[in-house]
């Protein structure tokens, strides 16, 4: 008998989820961009970034054509050695962002910012430290339904 009711439960949840969250409609602007700016935050927590200021709070729809949006966020931070360079802080950046989520490498060219995007989630990322330290992030949504 129990076996029976867990197994329901279980096909009850799979029923759900799908339903609910996985109807192949992805997520609006504002989810997505709730999620980019978990991402960046998360980030900087993962690199112990100190003195972390939002320089693009995002949080409003940004118009690109047939009723959608894209949604912004970026931050600014600082490595505790100023002296590391901008390539290396990139590097930094990226190796922790593995544990904040799965972004794949869209554009590297060295020494120039390096673009990311995550799929599943609708986002983009632009990891551009310009050295001396200093972390830069900044990121955006695909463009997205509004509701």
């Amino acid at each position: 008998m129990g076996r029976s009711v867990r197994l329901g439960v279980a096909v009850c949840a799979v029923t759900l989820l799908t339903v609910a969250g996985c109807g192949g409609s992805g997520p609006t602007a504002a989810e997505a961009g709730e999620t980019l700016k978990a991402h960046i935050t998360e980030l900087m927590k993962q690199r112990h970034a100190l003195d972390v200021q939002i320089t693009d709070s995002g949080g409003r729809d940004v118009p690109c054509g047939e009723g959608k949006a894209k949604r912004t966020f970026a931050a600014i931070g600082r490595d505790p050695n100023p002296r590391t360079e901008a390539d290396s802080l990139n590097s930094l950046l990226l190796g922790a962002l593995s544990g904040v989520a799965d972004y794949r490498i869209v554009e590297d060219h060295g020494d120039a910012p390096l673009k990311l995007a995550n799929d599943e989630y609708k986002t983009k990322m632009t990891l551009e430290s310009p050295g001396n330290g200093k972390y830069s992030v900044s990121g955006e949504t695909e463009c997205l339904p509004t509701s």
